[in-house]
């Protein structure tokens, strides 16, 4: 639809967000801001506070369940979310998907070189963690590609479950509704400004520069 369609030219160098500036400049009344291509200072504004939303919202969750909220590849999650809207990697069906498919890469790693339940040690290196963590990162990556589902975390996410940094399969079910909750505020934020972010699959018109 016409209204759907994002108006103006995308900036490469700062993130396909740049639509959302734009539209939070219309919502705001800060015209100059929307008219301006020096807005490096406004995006990083944009990305900082949604990062932070991020951060309470996870907080949140952690305090009302007592469990762990809080995984490194969700924070390179949180900024595709936030700094590139509109590509294909932010969108729910390859963050999600995505990072299913980490996790379970992660521990297909870990059984196959019968490290399940082992405690992680970062301090030494064995031949069968060095085994579970390339199996974990090789497959995941080869999956997202496959799949047509790319999400660069993800990718991280394999790799700290085949350390042993994701322990239990608690911890495994925290770290998707946590996924979902960032997936959640996507939706919210970049639609307040004025995005047409997708509602599962990425748009045919996502940023092409995440894929071949």
């Amino acid at each position: 639809m016409e209204e759907d369609r994002i108006e103006g030219p995308t900036d490469t160098a700062h993130g396909v967000v740049a639509p959302a500036l734009r539209g939070l400049a219309r919502r705001l009344g800060i015209q100059r801001a929307e008219q301006r291509r020096g807005y490096r200072g406004l995006l990083g504004t944009y990305v900082l506070v949604n990062c932070v939303i991020a951060m309470v919202i996870c907080s949140t969750a952690a305090l009302l369940t007592n469990e762990l909220f809080f995984f490194p590849p969700l924070g390179a999650t949180a900024f595709i979310l936030f700094f590139a809207s509109m590509s294909v990697q932010a969108a729910p069906k390859n963050v999600f998907c995505g990072q299913l498919i980490g996790l379970v890469c992660g521990v297909v790693g870990l059984v196959i070189f019968g490290l399940m339940g082992v405690a992680s040690d970062l301090d030494v290196a064995t031949w069968s963690r060095t085994g579970a963590v390339a199996v974990a990162l090789g497959f995941s990556a080869a999956l997202m590609v496959w799949l047509d589902i790319p999400h660069a975390p993800a990718a991280a996410t394999a790799m700290i479950v085949a350390l042993g940094v994701i322990e239990t399969s608690m911890h495994l079910l925290v770290f998707m509704v946590a996924v979902v909750l960032l997936i959640g505020q996507a939706h919210i934020v970049n639609r307040l400004a004025g995005l047409p972010y997708p509602w599962w699959s990425p748009r045919k018109d996502s940023n092409v520069s995440d894929q071949r």
